[in-house]
């Protein structure tokens, strides 16, 4: 093998995957066994795993010799492809619909790998029930735009209805109001996006920007 040293660089990037890897589990669900692996020591090779009870391991497990294998692939792989899917089975012989994936650093050398093993024993029902929402689920909103005029435009038509359709709000405090929404939604972190809304609600840039002014001394609505 290889020189396998790890830079306190490497180490860090590899720690950071750990998270990743808690966010896979708990996204995909029971049914998919999510590992991180440092090449640092391939006798302990394993420093994260979630639903290790697929395949019996834990931190501090090898890795396997298929593991190896699919990193000889990866190293030999000229292409820019750093994964591999394949299928495999465990060790009481269940089938798994497995990826292996590289994991770089300096100079792209792989120094570590996240290997995500789906168990295909699993019942269709039970693995449904982790896809669908639960009666104690909470559905937040989201829009998809294309981009970051579309993104501003959606917001924008958004806080615009909202202020319209609140008889509460004086004619001539509805544009501090939009503005004080978009906002609170973070619209302005965008780029252009004051010279948008300026255009949007016909008043000038500098109009924004003494509503946004005025907003970061004193809180505007809840």
């Amino acid at each position: 093998m290889n020189d396998r040293s790890l830079t306190a660089e490497d180490l860090r990037i590899l720690d950071s995957y750990k998270t990743l890897a808690e966010g896979l589990a708990a996204y995909l669900g029971a049914s998919y066994e999510v590992t991180v692996h440092s090449l640092g020591d391939l006798n302990h090779s394993v420093i994260k795993i979630m639903n290790g009870f697929h395949t019996g391991r834990t931190e501090g497990s090898p890795i396997t010799d298929l593991g190896i294998s699919m990193l000889k692939k990866l190293e030999a792989n000229d292409s820019d492809q750093d994964y591999q899917v394949y299928f495999s089975k465990n060790k009481l012989g269940e089938p798994m619909k497995s990826t292996t994936i590289a994991i770089r650093g300096k100079g792209r050398r792989i120094i570590g790998l996240l290997c995500i093993n789906l168990y295909l024993g699993t019942p269709l029902l039970d693995y449904l029930s982790e896809l669908l929402p639960q009666d104690s689920s909470v559905f937040t909103a989201e829009n998809f735009a294309q981009n970051s005029v579309n993104a501003v435009e959606q917001k924008l038509h958004e806080a615009k209805n909202q202020v319209m359709n609140d008889a509460s709000i004086l004619p001539s405090m509805r544009n501090k109001e939009i503005i004080r929404l978009l906002q609170s939604r973070h619209v302005f972190e965008l780029k252009n996006s004051v010279e948008l809304v300026a255009n949007e609600l016909g008043i000038s840039v500098n109009t924004v920007y003494f509503h946004l002014r005025n907003l970061t001394k004193a809180p505007g609505r809840g």
